[in-house]
Order: C-alpha cells, then sequence, then structure tokens
C-alpha cells in the first residue's frame, strides 16, 4: 500500500500557521483543497514547511463523491493539481454529497446506505482516482441521522465502497465516537469491525453534547472517550499517523501543544512539541 504517512499531524489553516510552524516534531499537516489555488506557488506558511520535509496533503470538501452526478471533472483536476502542487504523498475525501440537482447544501450530507449508494460511490471514486496522480483516502463522516431506507449498516456500508474501489482509508476516530454515541452503539464495536488494514491515516477532533446529541465541532477539546478510542485503534494494528482538525475556537498555544501532545501519547507517537 502507498500513501503512507507517520507520527502526528495538524490541519493546516492561515489562522494558526505561525503556531504550527514552531512543532518541531511535526511530520505532516493538511490542508483544505479548495483553498488552494492551482496556479502559483504554494501560500509562504505551507512552502516552508515543505522545505523542512513536512508533508502536506490536500483535504477535498466539494467533489461529492456520494452524488446521483458524475463528479465534476474540474473539480477532479483542481484536487490533482492542488496535489501536485505541494508534492502530496496522497489526497482524501469524504464519502458524503454536498450537491444535488445544480443545488450546492453547503454542507457534508450523509448517504442513504443503500447499494445504489454504493455503486454511485463507487463510479465516482474510480473517475476520481483515474485522473489524481497520487492514492485516495476516502472519509467517513459523522452523521446526525440516518436514512430510512438504508440497507446496510455503517461497517458494512463502508467496507463494501473500499473493497470495490481498493481505495485508502481516512478514519475520523471523533466520527467513530460520534456516530456510535448517537446512535446508542458502543464505538469500540464499531471500530472492530471496519477495514483497519485500509487506514492510510486517522483524524482526532474535538466535539461537545448539544441537547443530548454529541456534535463534531472541530472547535472544542478532543474529549476523553475519543483519546481512549485513539488507544483502542493503536491496539489493533501498528498506530496510524493521527492529524488534530481544529477549525476554530483556538485555544492557546500550550494548550494546543497539550491537545496534540495527549493524542500522540495515546497511540504511542512521539511527542510534535
Amino acid at each position: 500500500m502507498t500513501g503512507r504517512l507517520d507520527g502526528v499531524g495538524i490541519g493546516w489553516r492561515p489562522e494558526i500557521q505561525g503556531f504550527v510552524a514552531e512543532l518541531p516534531g511535526l511530520r505532516f499537516v493538511e490542508v483544505i483543497a479548495e483553498s488552494l489555488p492551482v496556479a502559483g506557488p504554494p501560500p509562504p506558511g505551507l512552502a516552508a514547511l515543505l522545505d523542512r520535509g513536512v508533508s502536506v496533503v490536500p483535504h477535498g470538501v466539494r467533489l461529492s463523491l456520494g452524488g446521483a452526478e458524475p463528479v465534476s471533472a474540474d473539480r477532479v483536476a483542481h484536487l490533482a493539481g492542488v496535489a501536485q502542487l505541494v508534492r502530496a504523498p496522497l489526497v482524501s475525501e469524504h464519502i458524503a454529497f454536498v450537491r444535488a440537482g445544480g443545488i450546492e447544501v453547503g454542507h457534508l450530507l450523509p448517504l442513504p446506505r443503500t447499494w445504489e449508494a454504493v455503486a454511485a460511490v463507487t463510479d465516482n471514486v474510480r473517475r476520481t482516482r483515474a485522473e489524481l496522480p497520487v492514492p485516495l483516502a476516502l472519509e467517513p463522516i459523522a452523521a446526525l441521522f440516518d436514512w430510512p431506507d438504508d440497507e446496510l449498516d455503517e461497517a458494512d456500508f463502508l467496507t463494501e465502497i473500499l473493497d470495490r474501489t481498493d481505495a485508502l482509508l481516512l478514519l475520523d476516530v471523533a466520527n467513530v465516537y460520534a456516530n456510535a454515541r448517537n446512535r446508542g452503539h458502543d464505538p469500540v464495536a464499531l471500530l472492530d469491525r471496519l477495514p483497519l488494514e485500509r487506514v492510510a491515516y486517522a483524524h482526532v477532533a474535538g466535539g461537545a453534547v448539544r441537547d443530548g446529541v454529541y456534535h463534531d465541532t472541530h472547535t472544542d477539546p478532543v474529549p476523553a472517550p475519543v483519546l481512549e478510542l485513539i488507544g483502542e485503534l493503536a491496539a489493533r494494528r501498528p498506530p496510524p499517523p493521527l492529524l488534530l482538525e481544529r477549525d476554530g475556537g483556538y485555544p492557546p498555544a500550550a494548550e494546543l501543544r497539550a491537545e496534540l501532545d495527549a493524542i500522540a501519547r495515546a497511540a504511542g507517537h512521539p511527542t510534535v512539541t
């Protein structure tokens, strides 16, 4: 399997680029693919990381791999161009849809877990992979609802798609926790049914409970149960590369460093600070 990363990373955002630049043990970052133009050099902050050997992974949010329509050739070309621009070892996108009938939703929406949806995702992933210069990792999203006509459960749905496409898995540990908790299931039991041998890297993020529902906010601290789930993952396969997603509500630098180091320790990785 190609497209390997290692160690601990963080989502690169302009608001925290100075903080990220000062992390001595940082191994990789992730950048929102749609935020980078293909023409011209990478932003100076990213270029400096590349110069010191930090890997940069483009993370797409707008392909709509789960949409009924074929993926946009222009969007796929942009993702491929960004991968070349930052010399990426792989790229990632979501098993979700963001548009339908020409309407842009503006959010990652869950798919009905049906055989028809499996076929639609498979076709779009194959079209995308054919144009990419590097491997593609697929991320299942956190979903606040299930469609009433589901034919497969979460683990079977994901496994079927990965088997058909031979794509890698971007495993979001926080999403595993959120989906299991909100459905009243055991997150460890769900973890045990996922194809962990396909994991390219893993996301970790914070969340909060609102009106009894756990929301994957990316603006709150990583809770203890998610850190514990990292340990469960590391016990089942070689510790995967882990990336902290933070998209707002940035705490003081000392708190963010402590969170990164807690994630590293949970998986048995060297700390980054």
